[in-house]
């Protein structure tokens, strides 16, 4: 069955790496994008214990159930747990690629939200403890003039500071620098 798995997604285009049983697969270490076509049976341990395991969630790829011996109970479970799809065999080799598709689309978007975080996280290292007290003041609301009195530093240099973190974080408005501190996790911050 993987091998046929195999052979259909790659007439389509995609690359494919098959794996003897989960464990092989762990051990592989792989961290490509893409998706994790997964049986209930496999040798070991099976899909859908794997996909509950902490294992699985280290991994972080969107997975597809493709099962001869699955029953609703599983496939509700599946799903609960944040499956994309649960194919019974026999299935439509269109029902297949399509749920192959909306994986991609999902591990893509997560793979460009990561390394928009990865971003954010650089430009925020740029910024010296000064311009972090101001960035916190700031998302928390306050004033220049109340960051001043809280700092200890005059408005202008409030204001230059609050500057030079709009420039390093690149936002363009106070509420885009508010949604970036709220990604960085200074939301709501004393």
């Amino acid at each position: 069955m993987r091998a046929a798995l195999a052979d259909l997604l790659a007439s389509m285009g995609y690359a494919t790496r098959g794996y003897q049983s989960v464990a092989a697969f762990v051990e592989a270490d792989d961290d490509l994008p893409g998706c994790m076509l997964l049986d209930v049976r496999m040798p070991g341990e099976g899909g859908l214990a794997f996909f509950e395991s902490d294992a699985f969630g280290s991994i972080g790829l969107p997975a597809i159930f493709v099962s001869g011996h699955g029953d609703v109970a599983m496939a509700v479970r599946a799903m609960r747990q944040g499956a994309i799809d649960f194919l019974t065999k026999p299935f439509d080799d269109q029902a297949l690629l399509d749920a192959v598709n909306r994986a991609i689309g999902q591990d893509a978007a997560v793979r460009h939200e990561r390394a928009a975080d990865a971003d954010l996280r650089a430009r925020y290292g740029l910024l010296n403890a000064g311009e972090r007290d101001v960035l916190r003041l700031i998302v928390d609301g306050k004033s220049n003039k109340e960051a001043a009195l809280a700092l200890g530093f005059s408005e202008i240099t409030v204001k230059v500071r609050r500057g030079s973190v709009m420039r390093k974080l690149e936002a363009q408005s106070l509420p885009d620098l508010v949604r970036l501190a709220d990604r960085l996790g200074h939301a709501d911050r004393t």
